[in-house]
């Protein structure tokens, strides 16, 4: 089947919805809007990343590549959890009339949660990386909020970045009231918490945002080392096995955290792409499951470049689901 390629420059998608799941009671309330769920009742299409198997893969991918890399992009996949909405949020999605998701709650507290995927790990010793390159802001210092307030903050840390949606986190103010859980992969996993997050870029019309993260957790900082590694060592190989036949098979797999719960493996097909001005931007519809919650995970079209990870997804619409735009080949 040939790819569906529908040029334009406006949201496609008026009658659109966010999935972001907002929780009036917190944290306490998440499990409530898990079981009261009306979009996937029972949530049989999510598979719990420990339950995951070749199974779960249609017959023609389950190679140990692929399985590889889904299970690594799990590893790294966090859920997002916002506290508070800016007052810069604009009225509606541009070029179009569709309401942006939370101008009504602009100025106020409103406890939400998204997901979001770790890019890029950097470990730094007194300001320097193991390839010799500075930090960027120069610090000698680790600068989470323990550190900060520290009169011996720690000298050895790891940067790192976080893909998500911009209606996820909008901007700075957002970013200071936003915190990661990570390796929430069953509903007694430890509480892993990183809460020093702030704005690298937005870009609100792709829905694309990019957020700096760090931690001197010397566990949780050579486990992020050590799987981005691999993140990155196990994709050109999916790239080489699946690039010519991705038009037809067209496998897209999505790692989130549906409810703001514990992350769960989707497996779909994509539908359509459409070309967003540039000659490779791109946002995609897709049959892959998703859920309030989904809102900012990393949307993974198997066999396209791994510059891919810019899709976050958006929302749902009458087309179905779908992904913010991205730079693909």
């Amino acid at each position: 089947m040939p790819t569906t390629i529908k040029k334009t420059r406006k949201l496609l998608f008026h009658s659109s919805n966010h999935e972001c799941q907002e929780s009036q009671g917190g944290e306490a309330e998440l499990h409530k809007h898990l079981e009261n769920c009306s979009k996937n009742p029972g949530h049989v299409q999510f598979i719990p990343v420990e339950e995951f198997a070749w199974k779960h893969l249609p017959k023609g991918h389950r190679g140990q590549a692929l399985y590889d890399l889904i299970k690594t992009t799990a590893d790294l996949t966090v859920r997002v959890a916002v506290g508070n909405t800016s007052l810069k949020r604009p009225d509606v999605w541009a070029e179009t009339l569709s309401l942006y998701p939370f101008s009504d709650k602009r100025g106020h507290k409103n406890f939400r949660t998204g997901s979001g995927m770790i890019w890029y790990v950097d470990k730094f010793t007194d300001g320097t990386k193991q390839d010799g390159g500075k930090h960027w802001k120069k610090y000698k210092k680790c600068w989470c909020r323990n550190c900060q307030y520290s009169e011996s903050p720690n000298n050895v840390w790891w940067d790192f970045k976080v893909y998500t949606a911009t209606h996820v986190v909008f901007d700075e103010m957002e970013a200071s009231h936003t915190y990661l859980r990570l390796f929430y992969d069953k509903n007694d996993s430890p509480e892993v918490i990183v809460d020093r997050v702030s704005v690298d870029y937005t870009h609100v019309e792709h829905d694309r945002c990019l957020l700096n993260c760090v931690t001197c957790d010397e566990t949780v900082g050579q486990r992020l080392e050590v799987t981005w590694r691999r993140y990155r060592e196990t994709w050109p190989k999916v790239r080489r096995i699946y690039r010519e036949s991705k038009h037809g098979d067209r496998l897209t797999f999505i790692v989130s955290h549906p409810h703001g719960c514990s992350k769960q493996i989707s497996v779909g097909q994509w539908k359509n792409k459409y070309q967003m001005g540039n000659r490779f931007k791109y946002k995609f519809t897709y049959t892959t499951c998703t859920c309030p919650g989904s809102s900012g995970a990393y949307v993974h079209c198997v066999g396209y470049n791994r510059w891919a990870t810019q899709l976050a997804h958006s929302g749902t619409s009458t087309e179905g689901n779908f992904s913010g735009a991205g730079f693909i080949m």
